[in-house]
């Protein structure tokens, strides 16, 4: 293990005992706030290098959806945790908001940065044109309760029922594509890069220390969803925003680092999968479980109704960057565009 890599586990422990004597003894909530944060952020960059040593041992085929499903289980602690407190308008903002965060923010910086550093890159484009018909296919799933509720058809009154059965369906679809994607042809399968070697790990210790980090996250999202209302009321956010940039942000800091550093690598095939691969698992794994599970969770039910706004810009953001990837290639001006679009977004709900 590296000496980088001991510093960042020894900061990750140091910062999580300062949160849970923070949340002990209830200090400022705005402290309290950004410390969980910071400790979110940094079980989440252990979870990625730990993620990354395995996956090494895998085979380029599965590195991508491994990194991307570990990367997304802070988000998924916190989600369940926030559920249990009732908040289900800043869970549903945080699962779109990772979905927009990750398909533009973190997808046009990779770009911009990655273009700017190594010009127009490329990369194969049937992985991810697969991906973006999924997302596709994501969107109209959740439009279809979103519609029913806003339109009063006669399933309004079985809106539970309805978000089961799309939940269902959602899960079926990525289980297909989970198995095509590992064994399906060679052409949806790219082998001509390889994945950095990152085996200085045990496997005991590898698995061990994701173990860890599981347990870890787990409590540091607990008090991460305690201080956030607090937190909310006195910086004077709203749920949305919130839930929309910080908690998806926080939660995604995994793909937020590594799709960045391979696009700098020039590593353009791992760097896309590794960013939609994170868009498609919250979409058809996170929020459609998220959404079973609260019906024994206790709290508040979680559903597949959006706002109308929150529909839009998710259904605009999928498209832009269905566009960008259609063609294998990239440069740094559309990452620009996907920022730029990034921000409006963000500015269109800042008030709510």
């Amino acid at each position: 293990m590296q000496k980088k890599e001991i510093i960042l586990i020894s900061a990750a422990i140091l910062v999580a005992a300062a949160t849970g004597f923070a949340t002990q003894f209830g200090l400022n909530s705005v402290l309290l706030f950004v410390l969980a944060a910071v400790a979110l952020v940094l079980v989440a960059m252990i979870v990625g290098k730990a993620t990354e040593q395995l996956g090494s041992r895998m085979g380029p085929a599965a590195t991508g959806v491994l990194q991307s499903a570990l990367g997304n289980l802070p988000e998924l602690f916190v989600c369940i945790f926030a559920l249990r407190a009732g908040l289900d308008t800043v869970v549903k903002a945080a699962l779109v908001g990772s979905i927009l965060g990750n398909s533009v923010l973190v997808f046009g910086t990779a770009i911009l940065l990655g273009g700017l550093k190594n010009g127009r890159q490329y990369f194969h484009s049937e992985p991810p044109k697969m991906n973006a018909v999924l997302m596709i296919l994501a969107v109209a799933a959740m439009a279809v309760p979103t519609l029913t509720y806003y339109l009063h058809t006669p399933a309004e009154s079985h809106l539970n029922k309805l978000d089961m059965v799309v939940a269902i369906v959602l899960l079926v679809v990525f289980s297909a594509y989970l198995t095509f994607s590992i064994k399906g042809d060679k052409s949806f399968r790219p082998d001509d890069q390889e994945v950095e070697n990152h085996d200085s790990w045990s496997l005991p210790l590898t698995l061990g220390i994701l173990a860890a980090s599981g347990v870890g996250a787990a409590f540091v999202s607990d008090w991460f969803v305690q201080a956030l209302t607090p937190a909310m009321d006195a910086l004077g956010i709203n749920e949305v925003f919130s839930g929309l940039i910080i908690v998806a942000i926080a939660g995604n800091a995994i793909e937020n680092i590594v799709g960045i550093q391979l696009a700098l690598k020039n590593k353009s095939d791992y760097a896309v999968s590794v960013i939609m691969n994170s868009s498609l698992q919250i979409a058809l794994v996170v929020y459609p479980l998220l959404i079973l599970l609260s019906f024994f969770l206790g709290g508040a039910v979680l559903s597949f109704v959006l706002s109308p706004l929150l529909l839009a810009a998710l259904a605009l953001s999928v498209c832009v960057s269905a566009f960008i990837v259609f063609d294998g290639e990239s440069i740094w001006l559309e990452g620009v565009a996907l920022i730029g679009l990034y921000i409006i977004i963000a500015t269109a709900f800042w008030w709510g």
